[in-house]
């Protein structure tokens, strides 16, 4: 049995990550896992069980120190049982706390137990401005405290880079106004190799031995 993939596709809230998420999960054939579906009921009922505004996240420790750690620990266990069975698996979530941390795809194989994996990041890329205009649109409860504390927001979440090693990692601009039907939407595999300019389209590099 051939290694099976896993494709992570990363970005900001209202990057359009899920939309492109979906697109490689129907491409390939592979689990489609979204943080957000996953444990967002649970993580508000939590919260508000704790006192606290099920909307505010970002600028809450209980929710950074105590919940954020195991909605993605779940997330990467689920993962793991599919890559288990054979199947590919893509991951649809943000990983912003943890993308600055080299060792967390080796470490998370070692803890999960997945099988041989061929890891590939796809980083969704917007430019400010595009992503406030998309979260004021989409109008989530939770998007509010993003908006009233932007300038924190994108400086913290917005300029992340991703220093995985061990994966392959691409990167796609997604500024333009996203179709309401994601198979219109290109992808980091839809587009041929680098050279490519970073600003406008999609540079794949290898960050390190899988």
């Amino acid at each position: 049995m051939n290694a099976p993939d896993l494709r992570i596709v990363i970005g900001t809230a209202g990057s359009g990550k899920s939309t492109i998420a979906q697109r490689l999960a129907r491409q390939h054939g592979a689990a489609y896992l979204d943080k957000d579906a996953m444990s967002a009921r649970f993580v508000e009922a939590a919260l508000l069980s704790a006192g606290y505004d099920p909307g505010d996240r970002e600028s809450n420790p209980f929710y950074r120190d105590s919940i954020l750690p195991l909605e993605y620990d779940s997330l990467l266990d689920v993962a793991g049982a599919n890559l288990r069975l054979g199947c590919p698996v893509v991951v649809d979530a943000p990983f912003s706390p943890y993308l600055s941390d080299p060792t967390f795809i080796t470490t998370a194989t070692e803890r999960f137990d997945w099988p041989p994996v061929d890891v590939e990041v796809v980083r969704v890329r917007v430019s400010p401005r595009t992503l406030q205009n998309r979260l004021r649109k989409r109008g989530l409860k939770r998007d509010q405290v993003k908006l009233a504390h932007w300038d924190e927001y994108w400086a913290v979440h917005g300029r992340v880079l991703c220093a995985w090693t061990g994966v392959r990692l691409s990167e796609l601009s997604n500024d333009a106004e996203e179709p309401e039907d994601a198979e219109d939407v290109a992808t980091a595999s839809d587009v041929p190799a680098p050279p490519v300019d970073l600003e406008h389209g999609v540079r794949d590099t290898d960050t390190g031995a899988r």
